[in-house]
């Protein structure tokens, strides 16, 4: 009986050993595959500096896990520094708009081994006490990358703020600047919910967004409520193109990375001369979220704070036409001066 029961536990053990390695030579066999698919990644772009230097991929990953540890306060600059690694300034931007998808569209881009993000919005050009600190405190900043990468940064308050066109343009002329945007009474409504929710979580009364959209004594859409007035695209803009030829722009459709987000980071690509590196394989629908999720490799994946894609609060259907009315003058500047065009009512 006993010699029974010690077979069947040598057979069982056998049959685990053997599903581990079979794992094991199946997820070795997976990255080396990946591997061989995205062999190198060439950084030939205007913000590379003349020279036949390649990043492989591996060192990019791997760059990746050092600078994981670095935020954890597990690595040294003294032991990264043999790894070639530096603080850069930003040479793209993401200047707004405000819940336009500004964070999804930075943590998408840092899907791509060339670019590396700065994980909060330094608020730099649009904070006069942070801009007396200098460029070398806004440099200090920014996350370690190699000489080859492009830092990427964003704070959605710049778009709107009337002094940060010409600081940025004093730091850095030609840099690139990204603008997300979506459906401008569907923006204002966002932008609206957010404030609401912070509220609420302080115990505190706010208004209906009717009363804050509409001025009760005119009954005309009140541009002096900061949601109406953001949404006004072209007014921003018009204030960044004294500064800023249109080409160093590109406009993103918020509304379209939200469903179909893969073309318009293939458009970003395009626009910041980088390699196409983003594929179908790094976004995947969640279904319980209701949103688009980020796979980095066959081990990490992430997805955006619960706190995005809040629903958004029943607004008065009149005043919603009211509000597509009134933007709609500005949509059609906007599409003109761009170059770009939505279907925005």
């Amino acid at each position: 009986m006993l010699f029974k029961q010690q077979a069947l536990l040598r057979q069982k053990l056998f049959v685990l050993g053997s599903l581990a390695i079979g794992s094991v030579l199946y997820l070795v066999a997976r990255v080396g595959t990946l591997d061989r698919l995205q062999p190198i990644c060439p950084i030939e772009s205007k913000f590379s500096t003349p020279g036949p230097e390649q990043i492989p991929l591996r060192t990019l990953q791997f760059k990746r896990g050092v600078l994981h540890e670095l935020r954890r306060g597990n690595v040294t600059k003294e032991q990264i520094r043999p790894h070639n690694l530096v603080q850069q300034l930003p040479r793209a931007i993401i200047i707004g708009v405000r819940k336009g998808g500004t964070r999804a569209l930075l943590e998408m881009l840092n899907l791509h081994p060339a670019v590396v993000k700065a994980s909060q919005e330094i608020h730099f050009f649009d904070n006069d006490k942070n801009y007396a600190r200098g460029i070398e405190w806004y440099r200090g900043k920014m996350p370690y990358s190699f000489p080859h990468q492009i830092t990427i940064e964003k704070s959605p308050a710049y778009f709107i703020t009337e002094e940060v066109p010409e600081r940025i343009f004093k730091m850095n002329s030609s840099i690139k600047l990204l603008i997300i945007v979506r459906e401008p009474t569907t923006r204002a409504v966002s932008d609206y919910t957010q404030v609401l929710e912070g509220k609420e979580r302080k115990n505190k009364t706010y208004h209906k967004f009717e009363k804050l959209a509409v001025d009760s004594n005119t009954c005309e859409v009140n541009t002096k409520y900061k949601a109406v007035r953001t949404s006004i695209y072209t007014k921003h803009l018009e204030r960044w193109l004294k500064y800023f030829p249109v080409e160093q722009f590109h406009i993103v459709d918020g509304d379209r990375l939200i469903t179909d987000p893969l073309p318009e980071l293939q458009l970003v690509e395009h626009f910041l001369n980088l390699p196409s590196r983003i594929s179908q394989y790094n976004l995947y629908f969640n279904v319980t979220r209701g949103f688009y999720c980020l796979r980095f490799n066959i081990v990490f994946s992430k997805c955006l704070a619960g706190s995005k894609g809040r629903i958004h609060p029943e607004v008065d259907p009149a005043v919603v036409t009211k509000l597509q009315k009134f933007f709609h003058p500005f949509n059609q500047k906007f599409y003109q001066i761009t170059g770009r065009t939505f279907n925005w009512p």
